[in-house]
């Protein structure tokens, strides 16, 4: 949408600052199991040890992810002490970077107008929001990639050293998050456009082996505590076997392991699968960045557009998705890291649009219905405990959504673009705010952490093998784990001891011979797997399991 279009400025920037807060509604929202307080676990064990070399999860050495966003966050904790939000606000912190690299890329290829927008797409994109509440490995690969390309974008234009070291240390802390495989969007980005342009002699430019040897040297920190943790000490049993290297494993099998399905860690590809995850993950603009990628492929038979235009942003977003869809691992987070690039792609979509372009209107006025219609019913169904809030909040925000309506009344397509997100926003902060802090009710050893740190502080924890519900991360006490082998050999217990146990655990002791004493019990659901019946409140008992604090005796 052309000079007409750079509208009001004030529109995008308050709206901007709302996909913010949004994003940070989740700050204070207990932490999800299993993933999530998996790496908030380590990142604890990291701080209280003080030992940033290796990574333990559940008292044994863990080798699955690389070391930098444990080490951010560690740092955090012995900063600001060990919280939920100081687990999350790391991530999000990185994925606000991204929008600012996002901004400052897509004002440098495009204008400011184009870099506004992308932000904005980027920051209510709705699995960015939802990585932002549970944090992993991706908002921080969300704002390193997007760094990494914006400086080697400028470098390759003026060739100035600290544009290149910023570009590689970038590019070295994303290996460091994820491994070798980060660097496909960025080399992606930056050889698609150059070849597609024909710039052959940036291709083959020998500065390039130099940006080799820097991210080399850079991730050294991260090869060495591989070595030290896992290559000096072949005796250690690591996926269940003995000789296990931590090097090999970053550059080979967590990569190409993966990839091929030839690894200790194995998935079921569908090379469909990110076509249709792209729909959701990407809402509220989905349907246009699919109408801008097919925008951009299009343009490519058109000499004097590839002669004339920017290919960073298609070929770094679709050579990562075809690498992506013929991968046999696949994970509807994995597709956050190419947001910036779709972001952009969209934008400069809208922005070359006309004023009154139809399609983004019945679009976005589509997309806008809908997602309120989801937030109603989901609410309806769901129904939170603590019902008032809830109520009155979905009450503003009805009205608050009708008087936008009314006040963005102009024919204007991109005020439809602004609904769209505003209604976006408010559906976010709506599930950050109520729906998920409700949900986590059901994360029983979250639930058992808080009661426990409340009820009997400093009283030792007994259990069976690990609980997927964040007790680890959450109990201050000692929590001790013994194999189901106590019980079924017939060993003593102390009466006074408190063991937190799951209902098939309970059968197994109650078969082996053992009484018990109820002191308190918890609803169990998986969190991150809801099902329609849990979410339905008249069908949701039939979902949940049982998780209780005993004491328990030998008959």
């Amino acid at each position: 949408m052309k000079n007409n279009l750079v509208q009001d400025r004030r529109w995008i920037y308050a709206l901007i600052a709302l996909a913010v807060f949004a994003n940070l509604s989740g700050l204070f929202v207990t932490i999800m199991a299993p993933d999530a307080v998996i790496y908030a676990g380590i990142s604890k064990t990291m701080a209280l040890s003080n030992n940033y070399l290796e990574l333990f999860w559940d008292g044994k050495d863990w080798l699955d992810k690389p070391h930098f966003p444990f080490w951010v966050t560690a740092i955090f904790f012995e900063v600001f002490g060990i919280h939920t939000w100081t687990y999350k606000l790391p991530g999000i912190l990185f994925t606000l970077m991204g929008a600012w690299y996002t901004y400052r890329l897509a004002k440098h290829l495009y204008n400011e107008t184009v870099a506004l927008w992308s932000s904005f797409i980027l920051l209510t994109a709705l699995h960015i929001v939802v990585s932002n509440n549970d944090v992993r490995a991706e908002p921080f690969l969300t704002g390193l990639i997007i760094a990494s390309v914006y400086h080697f974008v400028i470098y390759s234009e003026n060739k100035k050293l600290t544009q290149l070291l910023l570009a590689c240390l970038f590019s070295a802390c994303a290996i460091m998050t994820k491994g070798p495989f980060t660097m496909i969007p960025i080399a992606g980005a930056l050889g698609g456009h150059f070849i597609i342009r024909r710039e052959w002699k940036k291709v083959f430019q020998w500065q390039w082996l130099l940006a080799i040897v820097l991210i080399l040297i850079f991730i050294i920190p991260e090869l060495y505590s591989l070595w030290y943790q896992f290559d000096d000490h072949p005796e250690k049993i690591v996926f269940e076997r003995t000789g296990v290297s931590g090097l090999s494993f970053f550059f080979w099998d967590s990569q190409f392991g993966r990839f091929l399905n030839t690894g200790p860690i194995k998935g079921k590809g569908d090379p469909s699968f990110f076509i249709h995850t792209l729909l959701w993950a990407f809402l509220p603009w989905a349907i246009l960045m699919y109408a801008a990628l097919v925008r951009k492929i299009a343009d490519i038979r058109k000499r004097e557009t590839i002669i004339q235009g920017e290919w960073f942003t298609l070929s770094g977003s679709l050579l990562t998705l075809i690498v992506f869809s013929l991968s046999r691992f696949q994970l509807p987070h994995y597709a956050n890291i190419i947001f910036p690039f779709l972001a952009i792609l969209t934008a400069q979509w809208i922005f070359r649009q006309t004023p009154s372009n139809r399609f983004i209107t019945i679009t976005q006025e589509v997309h806008s219905i809908l997602i309120g219609l989801i937030g109603i019913a989901l609410h309806i169904l769901f129904k939170p405990e603590a019902s008032f809030w809830p109520d009155s909040i979905l009450f503003i925000t009805i009205i608050l959504s009708v008087w936008i309506l009314f006040k963005l009344k102009s024919g204007r397509a991109i005020y439809a673009f602004y609904r769209s997100g505003i209604v976006a926003i408010l559906l976010y902060v709506y599930i950050n705010l109520f729906f998920y802090p409700d949900l986590l009710r059901y994360q029983s050893g979250s639930e058992a952490a808080f009661y426990l740190n409340k009820t009997y502080p400093d009283k030792p924890i007994m259990s069976i093998a690990w609980h997927p519900g964040g007790i680890e991360f959450y109990l201050n006490n000692q929590l001790t784990k013994v194999d189901s082998s106590f019980f079924k050999t017939g060993q003593d217990t102390d009466s006074s001891q408190l063991w937190f146990l799951s209902s098939d655990q309970l059968n197994l002791i109650t078969r082996s011979g053992y009484s018990y004493e109820i002191v308190k019990e918890w609803d169990h659901f998986h969190v991150t797997r809801l099902t329609l019946k849990f979410a339905n409140k008249n069908r949701r008992k039939e979902e949940l399991s049982k998780y209780f604090l005993l004491r328990i005796r030998r008959n």
